[in-house]
């Protein structure tokens, strides 16, 4: 089994898109109206929040399913993934958002 075979499920390029989506959606609004510190969270927050705990679940299936069948294609796509969440949380925690 190839890695290109085992990142067309879902299991596999859904924990690499979510945190991708949620790098592009900070960097934007970073880009356009800048960095607030208000009381008010907002939606972005929440939803970064919620994934951030699902994240976890997410790498932890993948690895659970894949290790066992290919271990060497599953650990370079969990190393993807866990750059990708990675990066993620980067501009998070880089403008302290």
């Amino acid at each position: 089994m190839t890695v290109l075979s085992i990142l067309k499920r879902p299991g596999a390029w859904v924990p690499i898109a979510i945190p991708l989506a949620f790098f592009l959606y900070v960097m934007t609004v970073v880009t356009f109206i800048g960095v607030s510190h208000s009381q008010d969270e907002g939606v972005g927050a929440h939803l970064f929040q919620l994934w951030l705990v699902s994240e976890p679940f997410l790498l932890g299936s993948f690895a659970v399913t894949w290790l066992p069948r290919a271990p060497r294609q599953a650990l370079i796509i969990l190393a993807l993934q866990v750059l990708a969440a990675l990066a993620g949380c980067f501009p998070v925690f880089y403008f302290r958002l």
